[in-house]
């Protein structure tokens, strides 16, 4: 096991062990309007955030919490080290690539000199707003990935997470994190603002959007699309390897490895329609309604095809 996922396990189970000692007031903070785990996060990380100084080669993956960015931010640092590996810095960047928490705006206050000194190509992952990451990030065109998914299974998964994760709360029914989520009153805020604010962007040079239900139907396509995109060369059976490895059994199996005991929380299902055996009637007709106003007509809502994926 390469040092990083070392630290990404010692960051995440601290995590575990010091929400499961706090009282559930204390698991969440407000910083500008929005929600954040106080476990995980803080003011001054977000305060030291905005003087990062993102590099044009930088590959960033911006997705909602539980759209799938753990793992098509796994594809991405498969992509960068596998094109990586017979350069001069390969050993270097096997070791070092994600010697940081991988979200930008997990860890702590000195991150951001630390990873000053890492070498390219950098991958990072975001829950956050466009207009909260780091001004740089678009001064300096730094290349997003944009992964969104759709509202209804995005809610149906992070129900199952959030109640199995001591750092976040917990609710006792579903009609009341139904009811939570649909106020946006959720860690990283709104889904259906966070939706809205990114599609401002989705015209931006440097910015890609691609939906998780796309990825799951054609992972080969989706990742030979990813890796143009990043100017990641690789050839047909490098990219089929990451293809393969990609998988979410392959991710789930390895997940051990990977991510440590947060790996069987993390990997779940995976699947697309599971919101079918949860939502009723009532919760299906204010979801529709609300993307409706929120999201029905914007380019982001037209390519998340919510008529086929969220309606019976």
């Amino acid at each position: 096991m390469s040092k990083s996922r070392k630290k990404f396990i010692a960051l995440v189970e601290k995590a575990i062990a010091d929400g499961a000692q706090m009282a559930p007031e204390e698991l969440m903070f407000s910083y500008k309007g929005i929600l954040y785990p106080a476990t995980v996060c803080s003011p001054a990380v977000f305060k030291a955030l905005e003087s990062f100084e993102a590099r044009r080669d930088d590959v960033i993956l911006a997705g909602y919490p539980k759209s799938g960015t753990n793992w098509v931010g796994q594809i991405l640092t498969d992509l960068v080290l596998s094109s990586a590996k017979y350069s001069e810095d390969s050993d270097r960047l096997d070791d070092e690539e994600q010697e940081e928490f991988p979200y930008l705006e997990v860890g702590d206050a000195e991150k951001y000199q630390r990873m000053a000194n890492l070498p390219s190509r950098r991958v990072m992952l975001t829950h956050l707003l466009p207009h909260n990451l780091p001004e740089s990030v678009f001064k300096n065109k730094a290349k997003i990935l944009l992964l969104v998914r759709n509202p209804k299974d995005v809610a149906t998964s992070f129900y199952h997470f959030t109640n199995r994760l001591a750092p976040l709360p917990s609710y006792e029914t579903w009609d009341g994190f139904f009811d939570a989520f649909m106020n946006g009153e959720m860690p990283w805020g709104s889904y259906f603002d966070y939706v809205f604010e990114w599609n401002k962007h989705i015209d931006d040079i440097n910015v890609m959007a691609i939906t998780y239900e796309e990825l799951k139907k054609n992972r080969a396509l989706g990742v030979k699309q990813i890796s143009e995109f990043f100017e990641v060369h690789l050839s047909e059976e490098e990219i089929q390897g990451v293809v393969d490895r990609s998988s979410f059994q392959a991710m789930k199996e390895n997940s051990e490895k990977t991510h440590g005991t947060f790996g069987d929380i993390l990997f779940r299902k995976g699947a697309v329609s599971d919101w079918k055996n949860i939502f009723n009637e009532e919760q299906n007709q204010k979801m529709d309604m609300t993307f409706e106003e929120r999201l029905g007509g914007t380019k982001l809502g037209r390519k998340l095809k919510y008529e086929v994926y969220c309606k019976d």
